[in-house]
């Protein structure tokens, strides 16, 4: 044997020049979704600016970093109508401010949706635009309408950069059990709902769930959370294959899980790189409040063990055989990767089936076996799931 394969022989050498390897492809082979939008300013940062300096029935209005409970009790102690003030004058502070009865929110954000739209119809016809930026800002404008339509319950919205929203399907006041489904890359309010194939996106996957649990049990009180308010990865390159970004929105889904009304089970079902954010995620959120955390299409979760999570949480894991993300190395070396497989043995999850899933997105697809252990997950009737491998 030379010198060089004795260098190369090492198992943590050749592990890391597979990683190397992959994380180059990816960069160099046109996966990359860039997102080009950016807006001219940060409303959400004028509107908190002007919230911080606001004040109602004579008591400054409180920061909103201090906690949903802290915003809690200020809301409780003011008047319908001036709670209904603070949200038509700071719609953009209200709709996204945890603590506040979601009622509150869902009217905020129609508001916040609704002057959005005014403004991106305007920049659709602006000359100075490319017409590549009209068309962005007009596509703006059909996603802002959609999600103005009906009774939709928008619990968060940011227009920021490339937009942040969460979605209610369901009561959330009076629920038993809650799912919150946490996609992956490419998650911003252009890509939260799609017409063709709409369970590959935020929105489709959480209506899937919530038409099955509805479908299965209609008696049971559930809601459902399609959750895209976090800034994920733009395709697979750099920021895909650290966990920077699943650090920045495990915080964001921990204020989340704290301010849900009432004390409902809440079951997260956590999509590729999804499955990150709830890795990282898990040893902060209530031990009283996560039952379940189901990971499907994942890298990984940062951990080498399911125990490692330290959660009381029962962990479970999917993955087609037709998921291309089998491909990618499950390791973390300096940073880069997301650690063990969480469908192989070693890792010690609950694995459930997933036939028909086809691909790395279709795992809440009508009749896989996927969407209907979700399901059961979801209502709780763990003894009806269907499993691969029990937990190790």
């Amino acid at each position: 044997m030379n010198l060089f394969d004795e260098r190369f022989s090492s198992p943590i050498l050749r592990a890391l020049l597979a990683v190397t390897v992959v994380f180059i492809m990816l960069a160099t082979t046109g996966w990359t979704a860039m997102r080009n939008y950016t807006p001219v300013s940060d409303p959400r940062t004028v509107a908190m600016s002007a919230w911080l300096q606001g004040s109602v029935g004579g008591r400054r209005l409180p920061d909103p970093a201090a906690g949903s409970k802290a915003i809690a009790r200020f809301l409780a102690a003011l008047t319908p109508g001036q709670r209904e003030g603070l949200a038509n004058r700071y719609p953009l502070v209200v709709g996204n401010l945890n603590g506040a009865p979601v009622s509150l929110r869902y009217e905020a954000n129609r508001r916040s949706l609704a002057a959005a739209r005014d403004a991106e119809t305007q920049r659709s016809h602006s000359s100075l635009l490319t017409p590549a930026g009209r068309q962005q800002a007009y596509q703006l404008v059909r996603t802002y309408d959609s999600l103005l339509g009906g009774q939709r319950q928008i619990l968060t919205f940011d227009p920021t950069g490339s937009g942040r929203v969460a979605e209610v399907l369901g009561d959330l006041d009076t629920a038993d059990r809650v799912g919150i489904v946490v996609p992956g890359v490419d998650t911003d309010i252009l890509h939260f709902e799609r017409t063709g194939q709409p369970y590959r996106a935020p929105l489709g996957m959480a209506r899937a769930l919530y038409a099955s649990e509805r479908a299965a049990e209609p008696s049971a009180r559930t809601a459902v959370i399609a959750w895209a308010d976090y800034t994920s990865p733009s395709g697979l390159g750099l920021d895909a294959s650290t966990g920077e970004l699943a650090e920045q929105g495990a915080s964001r889904l921990e204020n989340l899980v704290g301010a849900l009304p009432g004390h409902s089970q809440v079951s997260l079902f956590c999509h590729s790189y999804g499955s990150v954010l709830c890795g990282v995620a898990a040893p902060r959120l209530s031990p009283g409040r996560i039952s379940d955390i189901a990971v499907f299409g994942s890298p990984g979760m940062r951990v080498q063990r399911a125990a490692d999570l330290r959660t009381r949480a029962r962990i479970w894991a999917a993955r087609d055989s037709t998921d291309w993300i089998s491909d990618v190395p499950h390791l973390e070396i300096a940073g880069l990767g997301h650690g063990a497989d969480p469908v192989s043995k070693a890792f010690g999850a609950r694995v459930v089936t997933s036939t028909g899933a086809d691909g790395h997105a279709g795992y809440f697809a009508a009749g896989t076996a996927s969407l209907a252990n979700f399901t059961k997950i979801g209502l709780g009737r763990y003894a009806s799931v269907r499993l691969v491998r029990p937990a190790a």
